[in-house]
């Protein structure tokens, strides 16, 4: 029996960063930071819980969530 294999498992959400945070306002640097981005264009798992969507929610111009 053959199994699925995916980068995200249940209960985890995948980010991707789209946009610079240079001209964007202090919290929101900090908010890109906090879900752990270091480049741009880089692709993240983070858990699917109300704290993560929160930040998401913060910042959708800058990062978008992949479909796996």
């Amino acid at each position: 029996m053959t199994t699925k294999t995916s980068k995200s498992t249940p209960g985890t959400i995948q980010l991707k960063w789209v946009r610079s945070a240079i001209c964007t306002p202090l919290k929101q640097k900090l908010v890109v930071k906090g879900l752990g981005f270091t480049r741009l264009n880089q692709v993240i798992v983070r858990p699917d819980n109300a704290a993560i969507r929160g930040m998401v929610k913060k910042i959708p111009h800058l990062i978008e969530i992949v479909e796996a």
